[in-house]
């Protein structure tokens, strides 16, 4: 790596070196910079626990030339992070330029279907996140009274924030949006009593919990639009391919549902008024699938963005 410059001050300490790696990475994704963060206080100290007798200082002017001072591993970062992205990224569907084109090219995104899939997944994931916070919550209140009632709500919150990053996981390989690889930094030097402090009034912890309430309200509606919509689509696509080679023979009388069964005298009714009925009803559950393609990627980027907003705190790296 190349020296500092002479401008460059170096850190003497790790709260300084993770400070001006901060500082180094103002303006890149929140997400990147915690993972920096986490990494560089991972080292750092595992350098430290391996020189007990070298002071702190030495340690960090040391580590400078062989990890990399706080702006040499900023550039790093950003680097790699412009080609992890660029190689797990999917490929970009095909731009058309018709209005046609464009609607029937959802199609070809590969991110319409991981947002289907996380709108199908999000009801068991949303019950899940709602009833361990509320039940979290509720037993916490309960033992506020008693000894075992502090180390248990740290405990509650120190879970929350464990399932905060696997659902990070979860939106980042279906949803697209980078999210955290690595846990919260938090100053690990500080003593038990300012750490739990920190957690509680740390404006991340609270957001994570109302996160993971609104996942149920909003699993309930993605599952609920995705299959309602999806279903009603295919059943439109169905019916008249299925209906004009008459699968659906004998199955009604008078109107009336009776199943597969073999009739001779009585009338049957086929579903449909009139044949001309059938591409009106074909065009339209197609028109209708492809409508629900375009709003389950919409609804996917917008959800991307708001677990990115409440998942990552931002306003650490502002």
């Amino acid at each position: 790596m190349n020296a500092p410059s002479n401008s460059t001050v170096l850190p003497r300490s790790i709260p300084e070196y993770l400070d001006q790696l901060r500082a180094a990475l103002a303006g890149a994704d929140p997400a990147l910079v915690q993972d920096a963060l986490y990494d560089a206080e991972e080292y750092l100290r595992s350098e430290l626990s391996e020189r007990p007798d070298t002071p702190e200082a030495e340690v960090i002017a040391s580590v400078a030339g062989s990890y990399g001072a706080p702006h040499e591993v900023a550039e790093i970062y950003r680097d790699t992070e412009v080609r992890v992205q660029t190689a797990l990224r999917a490929p970009k569907p095909v731009q058309r330029e018709s209005a046609l084109g464009k609607f029937f090219g959802v199609a070809a995104d590969p991110r319409t279907y991981g947002a289907l899939f996380y709108s199908i997944l999000a009801l068991a994931t949303g019950i899940f996140y709602f009833t361990w916070v509320v039940v979290g919550l509720s037993l916490s209140a309960g033992f506020a009274v008693l000894v075992i009632g502090i180390p248990f709500v740290i405990l509650f919150l120190g879970s929350v924030r464990v399932l905060s990053l696997v659902e990070g996981r979860i939106v980042e390989a279906m949803l697209g949006q980078r999210m955290p690889r690595r846990p919260l930094y938090s100053a690990r030097g500080k003593g038990w009593m300012e750490r739990i402090k920190d957690m509680f009034i740390d404006p991340r912890t609270w957001s994570t919990v109302l996160y993971m309430l609104a996942m149920l309200p909003l699993g309930i509606l993605y599952f609920t639009l995705a299959v309602s919509l999806m279903t009603t689509a295919l059943a439109c696509i169905a019916a008249p391919v299925l209906l004009g080679f008459g699968a659906f023979d004998n199955w009604y009388v008078d109107g009336y549902w009776i199943g597969p069964f073999t009739l001779n005298n009585f009338e049957v009714s086929q579903g449909l008024g009139g044949w001309w009925e059938y591409p009106i009803v074909f065009a339209f559950g197609i028109a209708l699938l492809f409508g629900t393609m375009h709003l389950m990627r919409g609804i996917g980027h917008l959800h991307g963005q708001f677990a990115k907003h409440l998942l990552v705190k931002s306003s650490q790296y502002a």
